[in-house]
């Protein structure tokens, strides 16, 4: 769910949006037998031209993403000028890769103490520079318009609230 909503609320407000699988095929389950259909093969990305990278988490998907050298690779060159954003276990990730050394972060309480080198903050959603962490499945609506405002289309976000009935 934390993948599947944030690609609906981002392709909502116009954002192309690409999932791309690491497990080498592109039909791949979810934690909780979801069947999903990704875009494309993580390979086959073009990251030159991408503007963020979004990790979805789980438990399980967050050990299928910290072992895939190309989200290691991607996280620590878009760390240093593009965004990127994890939910969940996922910025457990971002730690181990170094970047949130000293930044404020968020992460599912049941991860917290896996969390090293950021300050872990209880709340929901948390940006640092071009970093946005979430805590879970409850914080994906409001990870998913973080993201928006981050990308200077807020206006956007507020219509996207209003048609889907959104109360924050």
């Amino acid at each position: 769910c934390e993948a599947l909503i944030v690609v609906d609320i981002l392709r909502r407000a116009g954002i192309k949006v690409i999932m791309a699988s690491i497990m080498g095929r592109r039909d791949v389950k979810s934690s909780r037998d979801i069947l999903v259909h990704a875009d494309c093969l993580a390979e086959n990305v073009d990251y030159d031209n991408a503007k963020m990278i979004v990790l979805p988490g789980g438990r399980t998907g967050t050990k299928n993403l910290a072992n895939s050298d190309i989200v290691k690779h991607y996280c620590i060159e878009y760390a240093n000028n593009k965004r990127i954003a994890a939910i969940c276990a996922a910025p457990t990730i971002l730690d181990d890769l170094g970047l949130l050394n000293g930044k404020k972060a968020t992460v599912h309480p049941d991860f917290k103490n896996k969390i090293k080198n950021a300050v872990v903050l209880n709340k929901s959603v948390v940006t640092e520079g071009n970093i946005i962490t979430a805590q879970g499945l409850g914080s994906t609506f409001d990870f998913a318009f973080e993201i928006l405002r981050s990308m200077d289309i807020e206006e956007k976000a507020c219509n996207i609230k209003a048609s889907i009935c959104y109360n924050n």
